[in-house]
């Protein structure tokens, strides 16, 4: 069974840990499908934030638009491979929910992308907490922010307990919904594909 504070304590951690040192994973089984998946979201935000800046030039804007687009295709690629390694597990526990059973809307997979993301901005909120030159406005914005980001947290959480709970004692369907990513697809994206045919 999955835990899902063990998936909560590791973004916690990894978030704080790689803000000191190299991205790592020193994880096994499903913790480390998370932990890899979590890796990219992680680049991510911090591309995110060097796209937004003012103080670069569109070159660099331009390098770091292609990073985010292939960092945000290897997350939605390990959000499956999340889902994959439940449907693996299920299969090998050999747990199959009737087709009438209840499919949740979302999966589990993406449900832990989600804290993710959510941890991420937690520690992000704190770390403006340490800002000396914040004015006093700023600050309670920020601790009302935390305190949201914190109940969404908890919230998120005990609805993915309960959804694995399900899943895992058969009384809710599972499956990976694939995301089929258009964009990165030179055979799927018609700028890609028309541009391709000019060319020849």
């Amino acid at each position: 069974m999955i835990d899902v504070s063990q998936i909560t304590t590791l973004h916690r951690d990894m978030v704080e840990q790689w803000h000191r040192r190299e991205i790592d994973n020193p994880y096994r089984g499903f913790l480390a499908v998370v932990c890899q998946q979590f890796s990219f979201n992680f680049r991510l935000w911090h591309e995110e934030d060097i796209a937004r800046s003012r103080e670069v030039s569109d070159a660099r804007i331009a390098q770091v638009k292609r990073a985010i687009d292939g960092l945000n295709q290897q997350r939605n690629d390990w959000i499956e491979k999340l889902d994959d390694y439940i449907t693996t597990d299920l299969e090998s526990r050999g747990i199959a929910a009737p087709l009438e059973a209840p499919l949740n809307t979302e999966t589990a997979g993406s449900v832990i992308d989600r804290l993710s993301i959510l941890a991420l901005r937690i520690y992000h909120l704190e770390e403006q907490l340490q800002r000396t030159n914040a004015t006093p406005d700023h600050l309670a914005s920020v601790e009302q922010k935390l305190a949201i980001c914190h109940v969404q947290q908890e919230d998120l959480g005990q609805s993915l307990q309960e959804l694995l709970d399900d899943i895992f004692s058969g009384r809710r369907r599972h499956k990976t919904y694939r995301q089929f990513k258009m964009y990165n697809d030179p055979t799927l994206n018609p700028y890609l594909y028309q541009a391709r045919r000019k060319a020849a």
